[in-house]
């Protein structure tokens, strides 16, 4: 099938390339844009509390407002406020609200804002959005800054805004242009890496080129998609897309390029080279997919919307990423034929591949020894894992000196730290009438528990059958402490004072993120297994084998735990972490499990084939060492750094993701697939391919069975390239 394919690209390539061009201006016109949210309360089960929560505020409140941030003001001397100050608090909150700013509703203080030590004002900053990460709000605060400066001017006032909205712009400044970060960071890590390995400009800025046109046409799927289907698409998830098609697009590119040079060395003509490369890889290339595919889409399984909606995106994209590597790359290097390599000559030369050479002849000689000393430091590594403690506090990982931060610090010393967003409880009838005003006043009175600052008086709703009381915790909405209180004591408290033919329900930030931890902690013991089997179906597929997958999986679960881990012990032990971003795990599992695979398919795909040419167990990991490893460290490279360039922010949480999975790809492509399954392989001999291992098998196209033909360093080339057998890579 991979043969025909490739010779239908080879030999009609305008037309292979014309549908391309087609269908990426298609795409680009006509699909819709991609709405992005961050309201997490959105990607959550309706059965969550925090969710029927905000159900039965639309209901009774449908115009209530929370303060998208919160202005702080204070005396320069920190000394407390007196009248003129007061007046003068007043005064630049009407003028900032006479700026008529987009999306700014309003800008509120009164004489009650006022801290009980006389230091602290506040005035809130009222959206007519709900996001606070809205492009325009968020302009919005930037003005409202810059505005209050010149009507500060001759008063012995400061003020600092924060709250989500000022949150979520400090957030953004501190990261930086994060899409174009790694734009640009991906691009030239393939440009500059491809023109070392080839030494050919062409080679080193087509892919760039193939890949940036398949990046067209998979936005342009995913939102139709998003469009058609009413998925919603996570605000990170640009970034993502981003590093999934060009890592995985360039691995694809660059598998297939390798087994193209070997062909070419083997003395086939370009055209038919590629053909057979085609054939060769192809089955490899479409099963290295497939496992990422089927791991994405394990996330359908999610009770997150917000992985729900980034599994089908995310497939989407390697699907089009291996349809342009069977396609596009074997027809725009047909009309090159061996000019993509000018004006290098190198490629008609054998490499030396000296370090790989040694590398495969030390996991040939000493398997037992090197798998023994590789698993010894994956599980070190992952017992660092077992410490693994989840963080929703976004805000702690940005920089101290940010507006936002010490605005915050500057609240504290005058409020409760849940003043900025205070949790929302609302008690409600279950038959619909009015709630009875003794009722409303001792529910009111039991949520004054440990950790809660105030509880405002009960406000009814239209009809009196829905009551809310906004519960200011002694901590941030976002920290740990108000996780744990609102999860835990706050919803016991309620829900036990609730008087019969009621029920209370608790929502707000800190409601949505402990229910978001929750479905997080079931998901993992859901998604993570299905896709590991899924993984390993395609991998018995691949190899034709039972026992080779099994294997295979357990050393990819080490690899997890042991990237996990590593980063466990160098944020949470050596920076002093309190946590780790929560969604860490799903990280490392997307781009390290799923995507690392790829790797060792790649290896294991390559020592199935040394063996199917009769070679003993350990030749046949020597050859395919040293011919997969500059393959896989080229790749791996590639994919790493363009992760590794986040540890460049300034955000404690974008540098734990890019560590962690840049840590993980490399430890996948060195330790794992160059070390640790060639060495158990060898050490299972035979017996790893059982039951679909003959010793006798047809070598690589047009060989002799048994026989390996070409004079690769692997013994695999496609001998005279008359024909290519699939069955040569069984």
């Amino acid at each position: 099938m991979f043969g025909r394919i490739g010779r239908f690209a080879v030999l009609r390539p305008w037309v292979t390339i014309s549908a391309w061009l087609i269908a990426a201006v298609a795409l680009a016109a006509l699909a819709p844009q991609l709405k992005p949210t961050s309201d997490q309360a959105e990607f959550l089960p309706s059965h969550y509390e925090s969710v029927q929560a905000a159900k039965a505020q639309e209901r009774a409140f449908p115009q209530h407002e929370q303060p998208a941030a919160v202005a702080v003001f204070q005396r320069t001397d920190k000394k407390a406020l007196t009248e003129s100050d007061k007046a003068a608090v007043a005064k630049v909150a009407t003028g900032l609200q006479g700026k008529g700013l987009t999306k700014v509703k309003a800008v509120v203080s009164s004489p009650e804002a006022v801290s009980p030590n006389g230091e602290i004002a506040l005035a809130q900053v009222l959206a007519t959005v709900k996001d606070p990460y809205d492009p325009e709000l968020g302009e919005s605060v930037k003005k409202l800054r810059e505005e209050a400066r010149s009507l500060l001017a001759g008063t012995d006032l400061t003020m600092g805004l924060t709250g989500a909205a000022a949150s979520a712009v400090d957030a953004k400044e501190a990261s930086g242009d994060t899409d174009g970060m790694i734009m640009s960071a991906t691009l030239l890590l393939i440009v500059v890496l491809l023109l070392v390995i080839f030494r050919s400009p062409l080679i080193a800025i087509l892919p760039v080129v193939i890949i940036s046109l398949a990046f067209m046409v998979a936005t342009g799927l995913i939102s139709t998609a998003a469009e058609l289907g009413g998925l919603k698409a996570d605000a990170s998830i640009s970034a993502i897309l981003i590093v999934v098609l060009f890592g995985v697009g360039t691995d694809y590119i660059l598998f297939l390029l390798f087994r193209y040079r070997e062909q070419l060395r083997g003395g086939q003509d370009p055209k038919q080279a590629m053909i057979s490369a085609v054939a060769l890889v192809g089955e490899t290339i479409a099963s290295a997919a497939g496992a990422v595919v089927v791991a994405f889409l394990a996330l359908l399984l999610s009770t997150m919307g917000m992985l729900r909606a980034m599994g089908p995106s995310l497939a989407i994209s390697v699907a089009v990423a291996l349809l342009a590597g069977l396609t596009l790359v074997p027809a725009v290097f047909s009309l090159l034929g061996a000019k993509a390599f000018w004006p290098s000559k190198a490629w008609k030369k054998e490499p030396r591949n000296a370090l790989a050479g040694k590398v495969g002849s030390a996991a040939a000689k000493r398997p037992a020894v090197i798998a023994g000393v590789t698993a010894g430091v994956l599980a070190v590594l992952a017992v660092g894992a077992l410490s693994f403690k989840p963080a929703f506090d976004a805000d702690s990982s940005l920089p101290q000196d940010l507006e936002s931060v010490t605005a915050m610090k500057d609240l504290q010393r005058g409020f409760s730290a849940g003043q900025t967003d205070p949790t929302s409880v609302y008690l409600e009838k279950r038959d619909g009438t009015a709630l009875d005003q003794a009722q409303l006043e001792a529910f009111g009175a039991a949520l004054k528990i440990e950790g809660v600052g105030e509880v405002s008086p009960a406000v009814p709703g239209a009809n009196g059958s829905v009551a809310q009381y906004s519960v200011v915790l002694k901590y941030r909405p976002t920290e740990d402490k108000a996780l744990d209180l609102v999860s835990g004591p706050l919803r016991d408290a309620a829900h036990r004072a609730a008087p019969e033919g009621t029920r209370a329900l608790v929502g707000g930030t800190s409601a949505v993120l402990g229910d978001i931890s929750t479905a997080v902690t079931r998901d993992y013991t859901v998604v993570f297994p299905a896709a590991g089997l899924a993984i390993m179906l395609i991998l018995g597929l691949l190899l034709r084998s039972v026992v080779a997958p099994l294997y295979l999986m357990a050393s990819v679960a080490l690899g997890f735990a042991a990237t996990l881990g590593a980063t466990v012990w160098l944020f949470q032990g050596g920076s002093g972490e309190k946590g780790l971003l929560f969604t860490l795990p799903v990280v490392v599992y997307l781009f390290v499990v799923a995507i690392g695979t790829d790797y060792n398919i790649l290896m294991v795909a390559r020592l199935r084939e040394e063996i199917g040419a009769g070679r003993p167990p350990r030749e046949a990991v020597r050859r395919a060492v040293t011919a997969s490893a500059p393959t896989i460290s080229a790749a791996a490279v590639i994919l790493a750094g363009t992760f590794g360039v986040l540890m460049l922010a300034k955000n404690s949480m974008l540098q734990q993701m890019g560590f962690a999975v840049a840590f993980g790809i490399l430890l996948t492509a060195f330790v794992m697939a160059l070390l640790l399954v060639p060495t158990l392989t060898s050490l299972l001999g035979h017996r790893a391919w059982w039951p679909g291992h003959k010793k006798t098998l047809p070598a690589t196209a047009g060989g002799a069975p048994g026989t390996a033909t070409g004079t690769g360093p692997a013994g695999s080339s496609a001998g005279d390239g008359s024909r290519t057998d699939d069955r040569s890579l069984v």
